[in-house]
């Protein structure tokens, strides 16, 4: 068995993390309702059907991204077929660390792909990259510190993370560019 599917196989299934969220349960449903896939995209991701993916994923209840990014890939994984499990960052620090964002940040969601063998044949996250330009724009206009330790730092970070959140959670446009990301690396997968 591929170490890989041995992090699967300890996974939550899709309803299990769903039932188990505390925070962002409600928002990722709404998304999860609201994001539609096009026939186009449906065609996409109908030529995967055949390729026994599964996908392993890093993920955090809190985590804004996660709560934006997991539903699109929950509706685009139900029209691909891929089977997906869930694990929780912080107690899977292992597997975690073998997917740092820019080889220091343990960014999630982190979705890793593989084939009907257990490996590793594509992987996607934290956030597609026209979301991380309209998130450090956000971050500008709100003048959130870069110092953790300035004292207005805290106050801002909070009012950022609300202004996200609403915005993940409602901004059509931010969907587009999660599906486009996501379907970028899953096309590579034919």
């Amino acid at each position: 068995m591929s170490h890989l599917m041995k992090w699967f196989d300890k996974g939550m299934s899709e309803y299990q993390y769903i039932e188990a969220m505390s925070i962002h349960q409600e928002r990722l449903l709404k998304v999860y309702n609201e994001v539609e896939v096009s026939e186009g995209e449906k065609r996409q991701l109908k030529d995967l059907q055949n390729k026994h993916l599964k996908a392993v994923i890093l993920t955090a209840d809190w985590c804004g991204d996660a709560m934006v990014n997991l539903p699109i890939l929950m509706r685009f994984a139900d029209e691909a077929l891929i089977e997906t499990r869930y694990l929780i960052r912080d107690d899977n620090l292992e597997l975690m660390d073998q997917y740092l964002t820019n080889g220091t940040a343990r960014s999630i969601p982190i979705v890793v792909f593989l084939n009907q063998a257990g490996e590793e044949v594509a992987k996607w996250g934290p956030r597609a990259a026209e979301v991380q330009d309209f998130v450090e724009k956000l971050k500008e206009e709100l003048e959130v510190p870069t110092d953790k330790e300035d004292p207005q730092y805290d106050a801002a970070f909070k009012s950022f993370i609300q202004g996200i959140t609403e915005e993940f959670s409602t901004n059509e446009d931010i969907w587009k560019w999660v599906k486009r990301s996501l379907l970028d690396v899953l096309a590579k997968l034919k």
